[in-house]
C-alpha cells in the first residue's frame, strides 16, 4: 500500500473522530443545562408536577369530593351560548364532556359497589343535557350549510312505517352492501302486519292507558289550581295561566270548590 494512500485514510479517521466528539458534546449541552436549571429551581418542578394527574386516576373525581354528600356544580350549557361558539370550541367543549360523563359513571358504579352515597347525582343529567344541546347546534350548523351548498338536509331520510303492534314510529334508511330486492333477510323483517284480532284489543288498551295518563294529569293540575286558590283567594290569576295552560282559571274562580272557609270582605 502507497503512503499516500495511508496518508488519506488516516485523516478521514480524525476527521469522522472528531465529528463525533462534537456530535456528543453538543448533544448533551442542553441535557446539562436543564439538569442545571432544574437544581436551581425546585420549587417550579414541584409546582409544576402538583397539578399533574395520573391517567387512570382522571377517570375518579378529585379525592376531596370522596366523601362529601353535596358538590357545588354549575348548571348545564344552553343553547343560546353554544350557538355563539366556534366550530373548534365546540369540539374542544365535547370531548371536555365526554371525559366528564364517563368520570361521573364511573365514580358512580365506584359508589354502588361500595355502598356509599354518590355526591350530586344531577351532574349526569346536566352533562347529558349539555351534550344533546351541543348535537343539536352541531346538527343545525350541518344541515345549514348542505341546504346552502346541495339544497337537502343531509340527513338521513326517514319515513312512517307501523309495526308489528300497530304502533307507528319513523324509521331511518340506512346503507346496506345488498340491495333490497336482494336482502331477503330484510324483506321479511320489514313485511309486518299489523292486523288481526290480537293487535286491535292491544291498541284498543294502548288508547285507553293514553287517555287515562292524560286525565289524570289534568285532573292533578286543576286540583292543584283549586287548592291554590282555596289557600289564597287573591292568588295573581296570570301566572296560573302560565303555569297551568291546559286548565280554565277563570271557570275555577267561579266554583265553589274554590272557595275557602275565610269570610269575605264587603264593603259597607
Amino acid at each position: 500500500m502507497s503512503s499516500t494512500l495511508i496518508k488519506c485514510l488516516n485523516f478521514v479517521k480524525n476527521v469522522r473522530t472528531t465529528a463525533f466528539r462534537g456530535l456528543v458534546s453538543t448533544t448533551q449541552t442542553p441535557a446539562m443545562a436543564w439538569s442545571a436549571s432544574a437544581t436551581l429551581q425546585p420549587c417550579m418542578r414541584e409546582i409544576h408536577s402538583s397539578f399533574v394527574r395520573p391517567v387512570l386516576m382522571q377517570f375518579f373525581d378529585e379525592p376531596k369530593h370522596w366523601n362529601e354528600n353535596e358538590v357545588k356544580v354549575g348548571r348545564a350549557w344552553r343553547l343560546d351560548e353554544l350557538r355563539i361558539k366556534s366550530n373548534k370550541e365546540l369540539h374542544q367543549l365535547w370531548f371536555i364532556l365526554l371525559k366528564e360523563r364517563n368520570m361521573l359513571m364511573t365514580m358512580e358504579h365506584e359508589c354502588n359497589d361500595k355502598m356509599e352515597i354518590f355526591p350530586s347525582p344531577e351532574r349526569i343529567d346536566k352533562v347529558k343535557i349539555s351534550m344533546e344541546n351541543l348535537e343539536t347546534v352541531v346538527r343545525e350548523r350541518n344541515k345549514a350549510y348542505h341546504l346552502l351548498e346541495t339544497g337537502e338536509t343531509g340527513e338521513r331520510p326517514r319515513r312512517e312505517v307501523t309495526n308489528a303492534f300497530g304502533l307507528r314510529g319513523y324509521y331511518k334508511s340506512c346503507e346496506h352492501v345488498l340491495p333490497a330486492f336482494m336482502n331477503t333477510k330484510w324483506i321479511k323483517s320489514r313485511q309486518l302486519t299489523h292486523g288481526g284480532r290480537a293487535v286491535h284489543k292491544f291498541l284498543l288498551k294502548y288508547r285507553e292507558k293514553l287517555y287515562n295518563a292524560k286525565r289524570k294529569s289534568k285532573n292533578r293540575s286543576r286540583n292543584e289550581v283549586m287548592m291554590i286558590l282555596r289557600r289564597n283567594p287573591n292568588f295573581d290569576l296570570s301566572v296560573l295561566r302560565r303555569q297551568f295552560p291546559d286548565v280554565d282559571v277563570d271557570k275555577l274562580v267561579n266554583e265553589d270548590k274554590t272557595r275557602g272557609h275565610y269570610v269575605p270582605k264587603v264593603d259597607v
